[in-house]
C-alpha cells in the first residue's frame, strides 16, 4: 500500500520548538558539541517514534480500512441545492481523526467541504454537504479524498475510497410542479394564467366530477346528481390529437445570460423551462408535442418527432436536457425548410429565438414558408437589462443618454418585431421570467379558438 505522508502540525511543531532550543543554547554560550549530541538524540528520538507511528497507522488500516458509501440523487436540477451524503464506516477497534472532502464536477457550487470529523472504533457517521447545478448535462464525482492523521500523531497521510459516480442535471421542473398543483385547485390565476369561456357547446365529452364553485349551472348532470346525492357536472375537453412543435434556436443570441440576478439561469434555460411547461399542458389536453433545435453547428441538430403519453415530456428532457446554445448563426430560413420537410401535419410550431431587428430580412421569409402549412408562433426573449436601463432615474447627463438608447433601441426591436410577424396577435416579445405563462396563455387561446 502506498502512503502519501504530510507532516503534521504537531510534527512541525516539534521540530521548530528542536531548533529553537539549539538557538538558544549556542547564543547562551553552550558548547556546540552538546548542542549537536543533543539534537542528534532527539532526531533519532523522533525518527524512531514516526517509523513505530508508520508502521502502526499502516498495520491498523490494513486490518480494517474505513469504508465509504456516497449517496447520491438519481438526478439534480439546475439552480436548485440539493444534499448529498457521505457514510464513513469504521469496522476498527480503534478509532480515526482526519478531514473528508468529495470531488464534486467544476459546474457544481458546494458548501460543507472539506469536512473534519472524529470516528470512533466500530461506528460510521454520516457527513453532509450541499451542492447547486450550475449547468444542464452530465456531471461527474470523483473518489473521496481522506487525510487521516496517524495513531502517534505524527503525520497525516492521505488515502483515496469510492469510485467516481455520473450524474445528470436536467432543467428545473419546480414551474412544471407549480402548475399541477394550481391546475388541480383550480387557482392557476395566481401565476397568471387566464382561463376561456367554452366557445359554444360543441366540445367534447371528458368525465364527470364534483361540482365546483364557479362551474357553469348548465353543465349539471341531473341523473348523475340524483344517484350520487350530491352536484356532479359534466366536464367538457377542446379537440385533441393536434400537434405542438417546438423550434428552438441554439445560435448564439440565445447565450445571453443575465448572471446572477436569474436564479432559473439564462435565457437559453428559460427558454427550456416554458417548454417545459407548455409540454406539460399540451399533453394533458391530449395533443402530440415535439421538438427540432436549430442553429448548431452542422451535425449537431436535435429532433424529438412528435408523439402523445405520460413519459414524452421525461423523453424530451432525456433528448435536449444537455443542449447548450453554440456561437454559429442562426439560419431561420434553413431551419422553416427543415420543418416544412420534416412535419407533414398541419401544426402549432412555437420558434423561441432572441429576435433583433437586423433578424428580420431573413426571419420574414422563413415565417411566411411554414404560414402556408402550420399555425406559427414567434416567442421572443427580451433582455431585462433594456427595461431596468430605461427606468433609472435621470441624475446626469451619462444617464439620460443611457436612457434615451434604451428606449431607442427598445422600439427599433419592437416596430421589427412586428413588421416581420404581420401584426400576429399569438407571437410574444417578452422577457424570460414571463415567457412560461405567455405561451400557455398563447397555447389556451389557440384551442379555444380552433385554430388549428
Amino acid at each position: 500500500m502506498h502512503l502519501r505522508l504530510i507532516p503534521s502540525r504537531a510534527a512541525v511543531a516539534v521540530v521548530g520548538a528542536a531548533a529553537l532550543a539549539s538557538a538558544v543554547a549556542l547564543l547562551a554560550g553552550v558548547p556546540a558539541g552538546w548542542v549537536s549530541a543533543a539534537a542528534g538524540a532527539c532526531a533519532a528520538g523522533g525518527l524512531l517514534w514516526a517509523l513505530v507511528d508508520l508502521w502502526h497507522t499502516r498495520r491498523s488500516w490494513a486490518r480494517a480500512p474505513l469504508r465509504l458509501e456516497r449517496r447520491l440523487p438519481q438526478a439534480l436540477a439546475l439552480g436548485v441545492p440539493r444534499e448529498l451524503v457521505l457514510n464513513v464506516v469504521n469496522p476498527a477497534t480503534l478509532g480515526w481523526r482526519g478531514t473528508v472532502f468529495d470531488e464534486p464536477d467544476g459546474t457544481l457550487d458546494f458548501d460543507g467541504l472539506p469536512r473534519a470529523f472524529r470516528l470512533p472504533a466500530r461506528r460510521r457517521i454520516e457527513l453532509r454537504y450541499r451542492v447547486t447545478p450550475r449547468r444542464r448535462g452530465p456531471v461527474r464525482f470523483g473518489c473521496t479524498q481522506l487525510r487521516l492523521r496517524s495513531r502517534g500523531g505524527s503525520f497525516e497521510w492521505l488515502q483515496v475510497l469510492g469510485e467516481p459516480q455520473a450524474l445528470h442535471v436536467y432543467p428545473n421542473f419546480a414551474a412544471v410542479a407549480r402548475y399541477a398543483w394550481l391546475a388541480g385547485d383550480r387557482r392557476l390565476s395566481q401565476i397568471g394564467i387566464k382561463t376561456y369561456a367554452q366557445r359554444g357547446e360543441g366540445t367534447d365529452f371528458k368525465q364527470l366530477a364534483d361540482y365546483q364553485s364557479g362551474d357553469p349551472v348548465r353543465h349539471i348532470d341531473w341523473k348523475a346528481t340524483l344517484r350520487h346525492n350530491r352536484p356532479i357536472v359534466r366536464q367538457f375537453q377542446d379537440e385533441r390529437d393536434q400537434c405542438v412543435l417546438f423550434l428552438l434556436d441554439c445560435g448564439r443570441r440565445m447565450r445571453a445570460d443575465e448572471g446572477a440576478q436569474s436564479a432559473d439561469g439564462g435565457h437559453f434555460d428559460q427558454a427550456l423551462n416554458a417548454l417545459m411547461l407548455l409540454t406539460h399542458v399540451a399533453l394533458k389536453e391530449g395533443d402530440e408535442v415535439g421538438a427540432l433545435t436549430f442553429g448548431h453547428a452542422p451535425g449537431q441538430q436535435r429532433r424529438f418527432a412528435p408523439r402523445k403519453g405520460v413519459v414524452t415530456l421525461n423523453a424530451m428532457m432525456a433528448r435536449l436536457y444537455d443542449i447548450e446554445p453554440g456561437t454559429d448563426h442562426s439560419d431561420y430560413l434553413e431551419a422553416a425548410r427543415d420543418v416544412m420537410k420534416l412535419q407533414r401535419k398541419r401544426a402549432l410550431v412555437i420558434m423561441l429565438t432572441n429576435f433583433r431587428d437586423e433578424d428580420a430580412a431573413e426571419l420574414a421569409p422563413a415565417l411566411k414558408l411554414m404560414r402556408t402549412r402550420h399555425l406559427v408562433l414567434v416567442a421572443s426573449l427580451r433582455e431585462r437589462v433594456l427595461r431596468e436601463i430605461a427606468g433609472q432615474p435621470l441624475g446626469m447627463a451619462e444617464q439620460a443618454v443611457e436612457v434615451a438608447g434604451a428606449h431607442w433601441f427598445e422600439q427599433a426591436r419592437r416596430d421589427a418585431f412586428r413588421r416581420v410577424t404581420g401584426q400576429d396577435a399569438l407571437s410574444v416579445d417578452v422577457e424570460p421570467r414571463d415567457l412560461p405563462v405567455a405561451l400557455v396563455n398563447r397555447y389556451h387561446a389557440v384551442k379555444r379558438s380552433r385554430l388549428l
